[in-house]
């Protein structure tokens, strides 16, 4: 008011100069709109509230609409009902956690209560332990000292080494008498000598230059690669001089010759410990060492007179046929048939008596009567000539020479025609006769060791008339198993003896002749090793131990952690064995390398068909007391227990048999597959009784530098080869330390209950091949030939090595001793090695091999092609079995229908039902 007093005082005008009761009705109006919203927003909240709540008091309940309502009115909300149900759910829930909280606390007090209890128990069960280990420590010392009183430790005998011109004993009366005991001197050839050998240069003496000059060449290549031969002449046990076969116009006199040997610098006033070698060539080499002087050195060639040989001193040798060169077996013929064209033959020519024996002075039966005859030669010779003109078998014998007959020794049967003839002839004569010399005093010649050098070549049993000869080598090979030795009184029984030979007989006498040709005889680094053989096993030294194969590492870096595959880990209820926590374990070394030679000479030297003869020992020989290496020939079941019986449980629990422990080893055979390689090895992951893997790497190019290989808890050697040859896979590496060898492709795939099962199957048959898959070997009536099938069948005859054990000792075999000739078509085709080893293990034990379970294939799913799949594969196999049958002179694989499945790891059942048979 009293601004609008104020305003109609000054003109009635304010600033903006509009007039006063404008700018009054203005205000008037904002307090009025500010009064009135006041009044709506304060006082009609409170009037409707008074309102609503006096509308809810009605007594109809069922009109009222804002009032509270109950719980079960206000689900009648569909997702109010849910909220409802979510949580009495929660309520639910968390009352049931919370009664297994309570209950998990219990079972943790209880669980906390045996925890102290078990570390109680532990620290006891450390206690006890200590106290065994105690116990078994004082139990092994004690032990010791026991086998120390029985079996005191012998050192090596103190080495014996006699000045250069050591002091000579008297010799004995006549040097006819000379034997080892009075003609040797053993004080040089200690049992740890080794046996070395020192060989005289023949170009140092004068009659060096009169020897023919293959034969010295032949020996002298022979000589380098001899283990036995040293350069140390101080250190050796025998001393060897070459002095034939010499040439006729330049050879010296008796005296000169003799003169020559008295002055060898190591020669010692009577030639002990030397051997005098005097090797031929041909049929007609002389004698010239019959009117020397050799005082107490030994002397092998192959003429001796009565007077001239020393039994158990001399050697007896074969002819040097194949100076320089191998024999060819593709011109060798084979065993089989049994029977030939002609029953016998023979040829050669007497001169001597060669009149008298054409004219028949007496009756046969003027001799029966009493009457001698003049000389067995003509007796002979009528009755070869009767039963020839009998026609009752095919027989050839011709004692007239049609050309020029060689040069022989008086009485001997000179031989007729070349070499080549004669082999025509006696390849098609079942058996070949031999006419020792008339004269009783020539005990051997030139000319029948060169007969029986090409009978038994060509597989023609030597038939020899006249037991008083001295075959070669006789004092170590039995002869009586490789022909027939027949006094010539018995002439006129000869022919009906000779047809009734039975075939199987027959067949064994040439097999055992061909594997005495291919071991002794069949070229100079036969001879001369057989010589070298002969006397170190008549002063009963040990043979050098078989060289092995060195391993070259690849150095490659391990680690990574082996996973485990479902598909090898599946083995049901079976429980494999333990795993071996332990440090690899090998084979135990063989311990009678002093016995031997003293024990199993002519077990050794005459087990036919194999070359034992060369290694120190034979695997398969009862070794350990506890030992036992072959299946018996029941059939059926058979209990195979751990020597404790039991039931399935225990048998599954341990390995079981003879030897208590016992490892194998894995040879893998790889070529740049490195993803199907480290698959393959972490399979091995586990696998019980594996002692080392040997993975041969056979490519030139080396693993890759990041290749991470992978942990499986045994050592993995891999080893780098000369070149790509599956000749390698069989190599006996020095890093194998086990008798058994478990030979596998790098994409082969076996679970590991097959694995075991293989291995406890080989430990019974320790001689031959184990494995799964098999093949067989047929015969192509049309093509005349053999062949290699591989459909499923019922019979085998091969087990192939992608997945197969064996004997470390065929490794030595298939790598030294098999014919060269097999390991190049090897490397040739690239294919065929397995079919090789099963040729070899059969021709040496003559029994099939062994197929574990009915798995016919073992390639993995879904790794790289392999060889086996090129379309030429089969055709190469073919071509390998006939040229290997070639090889050997007959087809060594044989038939079975054998199979081993055990009931305990194909039927699923409980630990304490399982029986312990193995069903065949």
């Amino acid at each position: 008011l009293m601004t609008g007093y104020t305003m109609l005082r000054n003109g009635g005008v304010g600033n903006g100069g509009q007039p006063w009761v404008l700018r009054w009705s203005s205000r008037i109006r904002l307090t009025w709109l500010s009064f009135t919203l006041f009044i709506i927003l304060v006082f009609f909240p409170l009037i409707a509230h008074y309102y609503l709540t006096t509308i809810d008091d009605a007594d109809d309940a069922g009109k009222r609409i804002f009032g509270p309502r109950t719980g079960n009115e206000l689900c009648e909300v569909k997702h109010v009902q849910d909220l409802c149900r979510i949580r009495e759910s929660v309520s639910e829930e968390l009352l049931q956690l919370e009664a297994k909280r309570q209950e998990l606390n219990s079972e943790i007090a209880k669980l906390n209560l045996k925890i102290e209890a078990c570390k109680k128990s532990i620290e006891n069960a450390k206690q006890d332990l200590l106290q065994l280990k105690n116990v078994i420590s004082q139990t092994e010392h004690s032990y010791k000292e026991l086998m120390a009183q029985n079996q005191p430790k012998l050192s090596l005998p103190i080495r014996l080494l006699p000045d250069k011109d050591d002091a000579t004993f008297p010799l004995p009366k006549s040097n006819r008498n000379c034997r080892l005991h009075n003609c040797f001197d053993y004080s040089r050839c200690p049992l740890t000598s080794g046996f070395p050998v020192y060989v005289y240069n023949s170009d140092d003496y004068p009659f060096g230059s009169s020897l023919d000059p293959l034969i010295k060449q032949a020996f002298e290549a022979t000589v380098r690669t001899n283990v036995y031969v040293t350069e140390n002449a101080n250190i050796a046990c025998v001393y060897i001089i070459l002095v034939g076969e010499m040439q006729e116009p330049v050879m010296p006199k008796p005296t000169e010759l003799e003169q020559q040997l008295h002055s060898l610098p190591y020669w010692r006033t009577d030639g002990h410990n030397h051997l005098i070698i005097n090797l031929s060539r041909k049929s007609e080499t002389q004698n010239f060492i019959y009117n020397i002087s050799t005082g107490r050195a030994m002397i092998a060639q192959s003429t001796f007179y009565d007077a001239q040989y020393r039994p158990g001193f001399d050697i007896v040798v074969s002819p040097l046929v194949h100076a320089m060169s191998e024999p060819n077996f593709l011109e060798i013929p084979p065993q089989v048939p049994v029977k030939r064209k002609y029953l016998f033959s023979f040829q050669g020519e007497k001169i001597e008596s060669l009149r008298s024996s054409l004219q028949e002075v007496r009756s046969f039966e003027e001799e029966i009567e009493g009457n001698a005859p003049a000389d067995y030669d003509d007796r002979i010779i009528t009755t070869l000539k009767a039963v020839q003109d009998s026609k009752l078998d095919f027989v050839l014998v011709e004692f007239t020479c049609k050309n020029q007959p060689k040069a022989s020794l008086p009485t001997e049967w000179a031989l007729c025609g070349e070499r080549d003839d004669r082999l025509e002839l006696l390849k098609l004569s079942t058996f070949a006769l031999i006419i020792t010399p008339g004269d009783t005093r020539l005990v051997i010649s030139a000319g029948c060791t060169m007969r029986l050098f090409e009978a038994l070549e060509v597989g023609a049993i030597p038939v020899v008339l006249g037991e008083q000869v001295q075959l070669p080598y006789n004092d170590v090979i039995r002869w009586n198993e490789a022909a027939l030795i027949i006094p010539k009184p018995r002439i006129t029984e000869v022919h009906f003896l000779l047809r009734s030979i039975s075939d199987n007989d027959l067949l064994a006498m040439r097999r055992q002749g061909r594997f005495l040709w291919e071991t002794y005889f069949s070229t100079s680094d036969n001879v001369f090793s057989t010589v070298l053989a002969i006397i170190r096993t008549r002063i009963q030294i040990p043979a050098a131990p078989i060289r092995e194969e060195p391993a070259v590492e690849i150095p490659h870096r391990s680690g990574k952690a082996a996973g485990t595959d479902p598909n090898m880990a599946d083995n049901g209820d079976l429980d494999l064995g333990p795993v071996e926590t332990e440090p690899p374990y090998a084979s135990p070394k063989y311990l009678r390398n002093f016995t031997l030679t003293a024990m199993d000479i002519y077990r050794n030297w005459n087990s036919a068909p194999g070359p034992f003869h060369l290694f120190p020992y034979t695997p398969f020989d009862p070794v350990l007391p506890s030992e036992a290496k072959f299946l018996g020939s029941g059939t059926g079941f058979r209990p195979i227990g751990g020597g404790a019986g039991g039931s399935g449980k225990e048998f599954q629990a341990a390995l079981g048999g003879n030897v208590p422990r016992e490892q194998f080893t894995v040879v893998m055979l790889t070529y740049e597959r490195e993803e199907v390689l480290m698959n393959s090895l972490e399979r091995l992951n586990g696998l019980p009784y594996l002692n080392k893997v040997v993975v041969v790497w056979n490519s030139p190019k080396l693993p890759s530098e990041d290749l991470l290989w992978p942990d499986i808890g045994v050592p993995i050697m891999v080893v780098r080869t000369e070149k790509n040859s599956l000749n390698n896979r069989f190599l006996p590496w020095d890093e194998i330390d086990t008798e058994a060898i478990l030979s596998i492709d790098d994409d082969a795939h076996l679970r590991h209950d097959e694995i075991m099962f293989g291995f406890r199957v080989w430990r019974e048959a320790r001689d031959r091949i184990v494995g799964f898959p098999g093949r067989y070997h047929a015969w192509d009536i049309p093509h005349q030939s053999w062949l290699y099938n591989s459909n499923y069948s019922c019979e085998l005859s091969m087990v192939l090595t992608g997945a197969a054990f064996f004997h470390k000792y065929y490794a030595y075999l298939y790598s030294y001793v098999m014919p060269q000739a097999i390991r190049d078509m090897v490397d040739e085709y690239i294919n065929c090695e397995d079919i090789a080893m099963n040729f070899l293990v059969s021709h040496l034990t003559r029994k099939p091999p062994i197929k574990v379970t009915s798995r016919w294939t073992f390639r993995c799913p879904g790794c790289p092609q392999a060889l086996s799949h090129d379309d030429s594969h089969f055709h190469e196999r073919h071509k390998c079995i006939n040229f290997f049958v070639k090889v050997y002179g007959y087809m060594p694989l044989l038939y079975t229908q054998f199979r081993v499945d055990s009931v305990l790891f194909k039927t699923r059942l409980p630990h304490d039902k399982t029986k312990c048979f193995k069903f065949i």
